[in-house]
């Protein structure tokens, strides 16, 4: 049996055709998830990406592996704790990692008998470079039992996809520089800025239509839809496609494109952000064209993988995901669960609970935004979450709320939360990034808090 599961980072559901957009983002994507089965409503339980890869590779959300912040120092995963790498390893499986995540935190290399760093030349780490790893590895071991993993990351930020696929989402007779066109402002002159500064506005040049942005986001997901199509191909080319279940999944459900005051990135727990997009396919295992419309989490992939297996069950201990078999093959599309739990800790500081209906959010620390200290929204009538019924509908949030403070004592166990660890003795990873940089140029965060000017910014490093 052979297994490869692919993170595609950064990538949101609702911008793929099968999941429901109109634009030609995704036609081979589309055609994988005709070819398996697709569940409309996953979500990450822990964003962003160090957090989530975390709980997709034990099965246990963050609060309970103490790893719920991106970047930080005190995070550290205990090597007693189940792996799922390691138990394909020790099950059999030649196992490998086409990926970069290990310059993060040493545990991502774990259970990898090859780990091939992804850090390339072309366009930081382009999908080009990610296939051309893994294909020698999959053409070397194409006769094993084998786990690969992929992580591709086209459709983070910086957005810079080869020119060619811009033109398929952007109306060129207008002028994407155009001085006339303000409506970049609000992002040049965000608290955010300084990071994304570097990080992604300086790449892309001075860009005033923000439409614009979000077509290179668009374009930088159909670069990785041809990726993925080169991929499958390969697959085919083995003589292995048949025999491999292929799992697609997004580590974080991808940007918010201008949605929440957020410009072109992955934080805040509305479903722009958690909602990721997941398709399995395995011929002649698993039923073609199937949707499961109940919730699922990123928690449920390994104990799936795991009864793919016939690994047994009783060697998981406390994970929170259940498998996927029974959605996948059952009568009924009902998911896993009826009520899913979020968090964060990195651009900001927030837990979350949502059901079929409503969504709780409760900020701790906002970071660079402006947030309510809870936020309620029926997700029925106001699926875009605009629209705040935290004062009208005081009881819903207040059941929530327990619902939520229930869960968390029931992981902690009086332990002391790792989240306000986290706050207490570091901060928010990236509101220190931003003070770092403001600190270089001789500001406070205080100072910036006044007069957040993309155009003071600029003066003071041209000093």
């Amino acid at each position: 049996m052979k297994i490869i599961m692919i993170s595609l980072d950064s990538l949101r559901a609702n911008r793929l055709g099968c999941y429901g957009y109109s634009k030609p983002t995704s036609p081979y994507l589309d055609q994988i998830a005709s070819e398996g089965v697709l569940f409309e409503k996953a979500f990450a339980s822990d964003i962003p990406t160090e957090v989530a890869h975390t709980s997709i590779f034990t099965g246990k959300v963050g609060l309970r592996t103490r790893v719920v912040s991106h970047g930080s120092q005190l995070s550290i995963l205990s090597k007693s704790t189940q792996w799922l790498p390691t138990m394909l390893r020790q099950s059999g499986f030649t196992t490998g990692a086409v990926d970069n995540l290990y310059q993060l935190k040493e545990w991502f290399a774990r259970g990898f008998r090859y780990y091939i760093n992804s850090v390339g030349n072309r366009r930081w780490i382009d999908g080009a470079t990610i296939n051309e790893l893994a294909k020698p590895w999959l053409r070397e071991h194409k006769d094993e039992d084998f786990f690969l993993f992929l992580h591709y990351w086209d459709p983070h930020t910086p957005y810079l996809p080869p020119k060619e696929y811009v033109k398929n989402f952007y109306d060129f007779s207008k002028d994407p520089y155009d001085k006339q066109n303000k409506s970049m402002e609000p992002a040049y002159s965000h608290l955010a800025y300084p990071f994304f500064k570097h990080h992604h506005f300086d790449l892309l040049g001075p860009v005033t239509d923000a439409e614009y942005v979000n077509a290179l986001y668009d374009a930088e997901v159909r670069y990785l839809d041809d990726k993925l199509r080169e991929i499958d191909d390969y697959l085919e080319r083995l003589n292995i496609k048949e025999e491999t279940m292929l799992i697609i999944f997004g580590d974080h459900g991808g940007e918010s494109l201008t949605e929440h005051d957020i410009y072109w990135d992955h934080c805040g727990l509305y479903d722009t952000t958690v909602q990721v997009p997941l398709i399995i396919r395995w011929p002649n295992q698993i039923p073609e064209g199937r949707r499961v419309k109940g919730m699922v989490q990123q928690v449920d992939l390994m104990p799936t993988i795991l009864e793919a297996i016939d690994l047994s069950s009783t060697l998981l201990k406390d994970i929170d995901g259940k498998s996927l078999w029974p959605s996948m093959l059952g009568g009924e599309t009902n998911g896993t669960e009826s009520t899913i739990y979020l968090s964060e800790c990195a651009w900001q500081a927030a837990r979350g609970v949502r059901n079929d209906r409503f969504k709780l959010i409760r900020t701790r620390d906002s970071g660079p935004f402006s947030r309510p200290p809870r936020e309620l929204y029926d997700l029925h009538h106001d699926p875009q979450e605009t629209v705040n019924l935290i004062h009208s509908h005081p009881q819903i949030a207040d059941k929530l709320e327990k619902q939520l403070d229930n869960w968390i004592d029931s992981i902690l166990e009086g332990q002391e939360d790792p989240m306000e660890m986290q706050l207490e003795q570091e901060g928010l990873p990236f509101h220190r990034r931003i003070e770092e940089i403001l600190r270089n140029v001789g500001l406070t965060w205080e100072d910036w808090l006044k007069n957040p000017s993309s155009k003071r910014l600029e003066k003071l490093l041209q000093k």
